[in-house]
């Protein structure tokens, strides 16, 4: 690292759990996030103030004035943008040493595994099950670590997926026959700041191991009530009939 590196990281490099040798690994880092909304702005924004060498965001959707309320990484000027753009504009701004990939449509399965192949972690930001269910399998099949986060109205969770064979997949919480019509921000509404909570959580596990340290959130689900600030933390169980990650798939 070069003196202006050292000096922007400084508080990071302090602490004994990151230290040089821990910042070298986030300058290194590839990250590839879905969704550049409530949860993916302060994700994005943290993951890039950190050092994150690479930043990848996929959003096909274009910024709205009623993104604004929660939306932390667009302004007013952007209405009309896609989100992708908007996004990697903030972050530039923030932090010009990350290289920032702006994804502006939808990815398939084929696209998806190959941007996957290029993260060392993902993190799911987006706001419907089906996206969630499709990267889950991608993650599992690449073996790749998926940070997940959701909030709606006054409930927020976080959770972290190894996707290592030995720990549960998104699908061991989730039985996808089982979910009814989902709900989201437009038809529910949701506590701004609970966005901003989950998103820089899920900033905070990505980078936890990235580094390595600490203990991250796998096998774990906590749950936020917004209303009470109150946690639910969940211990989470392989399905050993899961259809994407048991034995017998």
């Amino acid at each position: 690292m070069d003196n202006q590196q050292l000096e922007r990281y400084s508080r990071h490099i302090m602490l004994p759990e990151i230290d040089i040798a821990g910042q070298r690994r986030l300058l290194q880092a590839k990250i590839l996030l879905i969704g550049a909304g409530g949860l993916g702005s302060p994700a994005a924004i943290y993951l890039a103030s950190s050092g994150v060498g690479q930043i990848t965001i996929c959003d096909d959707d274009d910024v709205d004035l009623s993104n604004l309320q929660r939306q932390i990484a667009h302004n007013s000027e952007r209405v009309g943008q896609n989100k992708a753009d908007s996004a990697r504009a903030t972050l530039r701004a923030i932090n010009p040493e990350t290289t920032v990939i702006a994804i502006k449509q939808r990815l398939n399965s084929d696209t998806l595994l190959a941007a996957i192949s290029d993260a060392n972690i993902v993190l799911d930001a987006s706001d419907n099950f089906a996206t969630r269910f499709m990267l889950s399998d991608a993650c599992v099949n690449t073996h790749t670590p998926l940070v997940s986060g959701a909030a709606i109205q006054l409930s927020g969770q976080i959770c972290v997926f190894r996707n290592d064979g030995n720990t549960p997949c998104y699908r061991c919480l989730f039985d996808e026959s089982t979910i009814a019509d989902e709900e989201n921000c437009a038809q529910s509404g949701v506590f701004a700041p609970l966005t901003g909570i989950i998103g820089s959580m899920m900033a905070a596990e990505a980078l936890k191991l990235l580094v390595p340290f600490g203990k991250p959130l796998d096998n774990r689900l906590l749950i936020l009530n917004a209303a009470t600030m109150e946690w639910r933390s969940l211990k989470l169980q392989k399905d050993p009939v899961c259809p994407a990650c048991s034995s017998s798939t």
